[in-house]
């Protein structure tokens, strides 16, 4: 009988440990903990009334004498109560103890010391579960399990649900009282790393930004060169950047009360002011301190909410955070030394975080300005991805390795699986965190299919491979055949070279600018895969077209200079970063033999053509207006 009732105690505890509410949330850990004590007490007290009952009935004729009727109503009742406040004094033992046990040995909030091995950690671990949201009393092996927990396995969208928009005011007043009164909690990025390395006086990435081809007047904005016009009745909502999205900020953000005042453009959040400050001719501007100050967000703002990010072929989240901005967030898969592999084709290439936080500067370094900030950042996989997710797919594919580090794996096309698990050491994880451009239902993009797309197949060629006279038939067609759109293909074909990235298959612009606007450098993370290796095919845009913009090719030769070298200015700006190193020496030397090699191509196609031919003056077009943009694009 004691058997069967401890087995459905231990049954009913099961339950509740999987059990889930109707949010998908997990029952509090302390909940679980009063609960299973409560159990056992009942089962404890269930348990000794059936021994008395046993007793009883096997010693029913001792009952009719007057002593044994004594000692059952008067002292055994006494003896029961003394043994259910035992049980009860014994049961909130076992629960007090873990915790004092604790309190004695906590001489370090932090949950692990580099001096401990990876078998001490775990124990620590363990008894520290309550705090890190694992409960307690699961085993390693319950926990390398509990992906496949059958209330683990409940079907459910792998995105999160959209937000009512009827609350649309009320965050927006949030907004407002944090704008206004700040975040002082926010941890900046310590500038004494630049300094340290970088003496002020010596700076080659100042003297470049100095240079007079980096102080081009951008011509005189219209509304109709904006984005966004902040002088109008349309009051931005943060709110509206989740409507038409899978998924939404969660709701367990710091609460903002308004303290009332107009919400100006200068209080905004950074997040926010970067997508005002977008127009038709960049991205952001050359000197912008605010994405100086949004890299800092990226880093220090605390995480609210996790989600997998729909669609593509390697795992991506997509994290809110408390000032209500978004960030892409890739994680690492490769070490900084990891080359892509000879027999790996390029749509089968791992995507690298480093590559994203290495395009962001040499985008900047080019003066290009068509990559959204990124930043490096180092993440607790327990406490701001397990914890912040409402993802029930995410959530589940946690587990602990055999040699004690937390991983997950995610759900996509490509390498998702415990093979391919990602693992922290022992629970910290590197990745980077790519801000967010404005939601889609504010400011509509349009896809554009690149003309030099590969096959992305194992043995078929694109015709661009075939054909060397494809960049004619490019020319002929909208809107390539006039604008800057081709030009604007050759920047980016060089950017890729530089790189070495072969997985530009599509690019996007902004639908208001039609097509007389910049080209949006996305999804760099599958470039500096190979430093020993330059791949020629790349550049074929540039051989076959022979066009390219003065100030570009003005720029490109500033950066071959030794006073101006690119690998030297990529090396001080990725200082910048948190994750130091991002780039290997190899590959930094890589992208002066590129620049060379990209340099050549040039003198090639000048020699061959002629220099007005190849080099199309964008200088003398922005002084004369917006001439350029209604010339047919002729050869």
């Amino acid at each position: 009988m004691w058997l069967g009732i401890h087995k459905l105690n231990t049954e009913t505890f099961s339950l509740l440990k999987t059990a889930r509410s109707e949010d998908g949330y997990v029952f509090n850990v302390y909940f679980i903990k009063v609960a299973s004590s409560v159990i056992n007490i009942i089962s404890d007290v269930v348990s000794l009334f059936i021994c008395v009952l046993i007793i009883c009935s096997k010693y029913s004729q001792l009952l009719k004498q007057g002593t044994m009727k004594m000692i059952l109503f008067r002292k055994f009742r006494v003896l029961i109560l003394m043994v259910f406040l035992i049980a009860c004094s014994m049961h909130i033992m076992i629960d007090l103890l873990p915790k004092l046990e604790r309190r004695s040995n906590s001489g370090c909030s932090c949950s692990h010391k580099p001096s401990e091995d990876p078998q001490n950690w775990a124990k620590h671990r363990a008894r520290s579960g309550v705090e890190s949201g694992w409960p307690n009393k699961h085993t390693l092996r319950i926990l390398q399990d509990f992906s496949n927990e059958p209330n683990s396995n409940i079907s459910s969208h792998s995105l999160e649900k959209n937000p009512k928009a009827g609350n649309k005011t009320e965050v927006f007043k949030r907004l407002e009282h944090y704008a206004q009164n700040g975040d002082k909690k926010r941890r900046f990025i310590q500038d004494t790393v630049v300094t340290k390395n970088i003496p002020v006086k010596s700076s080659r990435l100042l003297a470049l930004f100095d240079h007079p081809l980096f102080k081009r007047a951008v011509p005189s904005l219209t509304d109709e060169d904006t984005l966004f016009n902040v002088n109008t009745d349309i009051r931005f909502d943060p709110n509206a950047a989740t409507e038409n999205q899978e998924w939404h900020a969660e709701g367990n953000m710091e609460e903002y009360t308004p303290t009332g005042g107009e919400l100006t453009a200068d209080s905004y959040p950074n997040w926010l002011r970067f997508h005002i400050g977008i127009n038709r001719y960049e991205l952001y501007s050359r000197h912008n301190l605010v994405i100086d100050a949004l890299l800092r967000d990226l880093v220090s703002q605390r995480i609210t909410s996790v989600a997998m990010k729909s669609g593509g072929t390697q795992l991506k989240l997509i994290m809110t955070f408390q000032n209500y901005g978004q960030a892409l967030f890739k994680p690492m898969k490769q070490t900084r030394e990891q080359e892509t592999p000879p027999d790996f084709f390029y749509f089968s290439d791992f995507e690298r975080h480093n590559a994203e936080i290495a395009a962001f500067h040499l985008d900047r370094i080019l003066d290009f300005r068509r990559v959204p900030p990124v930043a490096g950042r180092l993440l607790n996989m327990t406490k701001e991805i397990k914890d912040m997710t409402r993802d029930k797919k995410l959530w589940k594919t946690f587990f602990i390795s055999p040699a004690n580090n937390i991983c997950f794996y995610g759900e996509c096309s490509y390498y998702c699986s415990t093979e391919h698990a990602l693992c922290g050491k022992p629970d910290q994880i590197e990745g980077s965190l790519a801000a967010f451009l404005p939601d889609l239902a504010l400011a509509k993009r349009k896809t554009w299919r690149n003309p030099w797309r590969r096959s992305y197949h194992k043995r078929k060629k694109a015709e661009w491979e075939v054909d060397p006279d494809y960049c004619e038939e490019v020319k002929q067609t909208p809107p390539y055949d006039s604008g800057t759109r081709l030009l604007d293909i050759m920047d980016m074909t060089i950017f890729d070279f530089l790189m070495g990235n072969m997985d530009r298959h599509h690019y996007e612009t902004f639908e208001k600018f039609g097509n007389e606007s910049f080209i949006i450098h996305l999804d760099n993370g599958r470039g500096f895969g190979k430093h020993s290796h330059d791949e020629v095919s790349i550049l074929v845009p540039l051989s076959q077209c022979c066009r390219v913009k003065k100030s570009t090719h003005l720029r490109l030769q500033l950066l071959a200079k030794e006073e101006y070298q690119l690998s030297d200015l990529m090396s001080e700006s990725l200082l910048r970063d948190k994750l130091i190193p991002i780039l290997i020496q190899p590959h930094l030397e890589a992208m002066d033999r590129r620049l060379r090699h990209t340099l050549n191509v040039l003198a090639d196609c000048i020699e061959k053509e002629g220099y007005s031919n190849v080099v199309e003056d964008d200088l003398a077009g922005e002084r004369k207006g917006a001439q350029m943009h209604t010339l047919p694009r002729g050869r």
